[in-house]
């Protein structure tokens, strides 16, 4: 068969990324008409290569070696770095690390299967629990000596929230006493829902700016807190152990509100609350309709409680509140409340860590249940204003542009067939948002968190919800990682920054787990030897910029409107169970779609 040269990056074969071999044997088995659409490809691609110079073909193997290590440095662009979370509760609530020689092995076990580093929470309730300002770093400090001895890089989670009574929660570890003291004479600094229940996980974006907290206000708290670990922390920031700093906006440490807690008797898939009706929150409402020329408007009174379903309610029934000019009016203020939430504390976070070789990150919820009714109620009580019209996502990610922030997405490993029917759950449609929006044109459109994210020219992150062990979560794990697959002569166009596995358990090290596990980091890597350089796969740290100016409102509205796609494979190519088959349809399509939807 004759061989076909690809163009250089950016001509049209190179962007439909198509197997000619594949291409040109298989099509005319399987279309209809195969044998001209092999040759209209055929001669698409002749053009290009009269267009563009051509790419050297070469057979010189592009492999090199480090040490033990080898890598071909073309497929090395598509190595996706691995993290693992470390265990809730590493540092006790009494700030004592007890990791032991059981930690030091599994850290090293991890070492040696190619993992990059290790996440951590660091607790706001065991660092600042003395009191105001007295911030005690001494056992973080040993748990990260150990970590770097076991030559591992550290993401470091600001959090901001209580460790309990959230899915996965192994151990409780509540927010600072002194601060929970405020809360007995003050109740609303708390998060509250229409019957009045407080949810003492995390502080009410409603008192960022109230200087309640000894003079100062919560994101002060927050902002100082941060600055302290910055100068406690500075030799391992320094030595560029500390490559990820992610900011706790909520609860779970997630940008949201807390709106399904099971300490208030939440269980999936209630539709949860929401949760603006402290004093301080239900204030600013009134002054927010007042100024709208509607100062009779109150908070929903309609939306139900925990566990209903959406169709129960007249807030999210068919044709309900949440259509109406009243209902779009809350759901804007109450997602707006949470976006400049996030864009305050990440403001702060960038102040802190201006200059460091640090990247700086938040975590978006990947709230999956109802995402398939009309009313994504679940999104919309979290603060997800998330509609078949309306893209609740993108608004974050620019917020995130402006500080240089990475999105970490959640979710990445679950599929929608295994989610129970009557909770109508999207995960898959969640992570790349994928819907159809009738145009005038009639051609559909898709809108995709992921693809949202990657229009805001940020980075992606993700991490999966629930800790699995199978292969069928580890290869949706690596098709969210590289929604494309792996390009061999250079970076793929889309590829997450980097992926937090959850959670080292000792189930993870039982000889069967640990042995898929092993492939599993290896294919996060593209079937590549662990490698130390992060510039080697473009992912070089230079110190973090200042934050650009403040983005007006109607900019962060405007990021509402839903954009193109880019493709998604159905399957990864790179799955840990086996040979990957190959999508003739799907590469087809994808390629196209490629060239036209940019």
């Amino acid at each position: 068969m004759t061989s076909i040269i690809y163009p250089a990056p950016g001509a049209l074969g190179e962007k439909m990324r198509l197997h000619h071999r594949h291409l040109l044997r298989e099509l005319p088995l399987i279309y209809r008409g195969g044998r001209a659409l092999a040759k209209r490809v055929r001669h698409r691609v002749a053009r290009s290569k009269a267009r563009e110079p051509q790419a050297v073909a070469s057979e010189v193997s592009t492999t090199v070696s480090e040490g033990a290590s080898k890598y071909d440095e073309k497929l090395l662009r598509n190595y996706v770095p691995l993290y693992v979370m470390l265990p809730l509760g590493v540092i006790t609530a009494d700030n004592v690390f007890e990791g032991g020689e059981k930690l030091e092995k599994q850290l090293k076990d991890l070492r040696a299967v190619g993992i990059d580093g290790v996440m951590v929470d660091v607790w706001w309730g065991i660092i600042e629990a003395k009191g105001p300002k007295q911030y005690d770093w001494s056992a973080y400090r040993s748990l990260f000596k150990l970590v770097s001895e076991c030559e591992l890089k550290i993401q470091a989670i600001m959090s901001f929230h209580q460790c309990g009574g959230n899915i996965g929660d192994v151990v409780d570890i509540p927010i600072p006493q002194w601060v929970r003291d405020i809360g007995e004479t003050d109740p609303d600094i708390f998060y509250t829902n229409r019957s009045g229940n407080r949810n003492r996980e995390y502080l009410s974006l409603g008192v960022d700016h109230q200087h309640l907290f000894g003079g100062r206000s919560a994101i002060e708290m927050y902002s100082d807190y941060m600055k302290s670990f910055r100068e406690n922390m500075a030799d391992f920031l320094e030595a560029g152990q500390i490559i990820d700093i992610e900011v706790g906006c909520g609860a779970a440490g997630e940008l949201r509100y807390p709106s399904y807690p099971e300490t208030q008797g939440w269980v999936f898939p209630g539709i949860g609350e929401f949760q603006c009706y402290d004093k301080y929150l239900k204030g600013e409402f009134k002054e927010a309709a007042k100024n709208a020329g509607h100062p009779e408007w109150e908070l929903p009174d309609d939306a139900g409680t925990y566990n209903d379903k959406p169709d129960s309610t007249e807030f999210f029934k068919q044709n309900g509140t949440y259509l109406s000019e009243k209902g779009k009016f809350f759901l804007t203020w109450y997602s707006n409340k949470l976006l400049m939430h996030g864009d305050d504390i990440l403001d702060e976070a960038n102040k802190a860590f201006v200059g460091c070789k640090v990247k700086v990150a938040t975590k978006v919820s990947g709230l999956h249940w109802w995402y398939k009714h009309h009313s994504h109620a679940a999104e919309l009580t979290a603060g997800y204003y998330n509609l078949e019209d309306r893209d609740g996502y993108r608004p974050a990610a620019r917020i995130l542009s402006r500080h240089h922030a990475i999105m970490n997405f959640t979710c990445l490993e679950m599929r929608d067939l295994e989610q129970p029917a009557e909770a109508k759950s999207g995960p898959q449609e969640l992570v790349q948002q994928a819907r159809s929006l009738n145009h005038v044109d009639n051609l559909p459109t898709h809108v995709q968190v992921l693809s949202g994210a990657w229009r805001e020219k940020i980075e992606v992150a993700g991490e999966n919800a629930l800790s699995r062990y199978d292969a069928d979560g580890y290869n949706q794990i690596l098709l969210n990682a590289r929604p494309n697959g792996v390009k061999k002569w250079g970076p793929p166009k889309l590829r997450m920054f980097g992926v937090t596995y959850l959670r080292l358990y000792d189930e993870l090290f039982e000889e069967k787990n640990f042995n898929l596990f092993r492939t599993f980091v290896r294919k996060m890597h593209a079937d590549q030897d662990y490698c130390p350089d992060p510039s080697k796969y473009g992912h070089e740290l230079g110190p973090l910029e200042r934050s650009r100016p403040q983005i007006s409102i109607d900019d962060i509205l405007d990021a509402t409107k839903p954009i193109k796609p880019f493709p998604w494979n159905k399957q990864t190519d790179m799955p840990v169970d086996g040979a990957a088959q190959f999508d003739l349809l799907g590469s087809l399509i994808n390629g196209i779609k490629s060239i036209f939807f940019k």
